[in-house]
């Protein structure tokens, strides 16, 4: 049977508070208070700096026995593309405590827009997947040029996920789609602030986004259909200004009709 996780991308946000968070919690509460309404999280602190063990040994005793962490990759493997050895070694080492206890759900590579579909870059990917072995990887793409049979095919041959996503339509961005290119469905919902995506003056306002039930209901049969094949349905929200990604994972969740833990 077809297991169920979604969550947000990042859940300790100051600006929660008295929108999810109750107003008198304290940050160090905040995972216990989450995982009472969802059953993952997206870990993007791993991003912008690499991990350590104690972290994620920390983390899982905050989360239930069946809370699944997924994280994504530093960007020194996404964005520069110049990790050495050193950072690819420190970065799985982080990840030994979640394999352990069975928390690990997908180390997500999130490339930027000007990661080109070439065969270069496709050479680049097979790297990482070498690097990360039996872990559960899976590619973001923001270049419409990746969405092509050959890289569906060469994702799959590799046991490589596909990052569905929702984000505005526009030119060279990726379309709504249900690709699955291994055992696990990976969505994420960035929003559809259209304005904003190119010319946001800070960081936030891009996913500054409160998704609407109807645009919700367009994505049930997609999910529906894809989770027939997949072993895992992740499904990550990241219009996380003032607690609209826990808000908007909500109305999914009761869309889908199925438990949150």
């Amino acid at each position: 049977m077809t297991e169920f996780f979604i969550g947000t991308s990042g859940y300790s946000y100051k600006d929660w508070e008295g929108e999810f968070y109750p107003k008198d919690i304290s940050a160090s509460q905040y995972l216990e208070y989450y995982s009472r309404y969802f059953n993952t999280v997206e870990i993007n602190s791993t991003y912008y700096s690499l991990p350590n063990p104690f972290l994620f040994l920390n983390l899982i005793k905050k989360a239930n026995n069946d809370f699944l962490f997924s994280c994504k990759a530093h960007y020194l493997m996404t964005h520069e593309r110049n990790a050495d050895d050193n950072v690819y070694s420190n970065f799985l080492k982080a990840l030994e405590p979640l394999k352990k206890s069975g928390n690990l759900g997908v180390i997500l590579f999130q490339f930027p827009y000007s990661f080109y579909y070439n065969n270069n870059n496709l050479d680049y990917i097979k790297k990482i997947r070498e690097k990360f072995e039996d872990l559960s990887i899976a590619c973001e793409f923001r270049n419409v040029g990746w969405l092509n049979d050959k890289v569906i095919n060469f994702l799959q041959m590799f046991k490589i996920g596909f990052c569905n996503v929702d984000e505005p339509e526009l030119p060279k961005l990726l379309p709504a789609t249900n690709i699955l290119t291994n055992e696990i469905f990976y969505l994420r919902f960035h929003g559809r602030n259209y304005e904003k995506w190119w010319n946001s003056k800070e960081a936030f306002e891009r996913y500054n986004y409160m998704y609407k039930q109807e645009e919700l209901e367009e994505w049930v049969p997609k999910i529906k259909e894809a989770s027939i094949k997949a072993k895992k349905v992740m499904i990550y929200f990241n219009n996380h200004y003032k607690a609209q990604a826990a808000k908007s994972a909500n109305i999914l969740i009761s869309l889908l009709d199925i438990n949150k833990n």
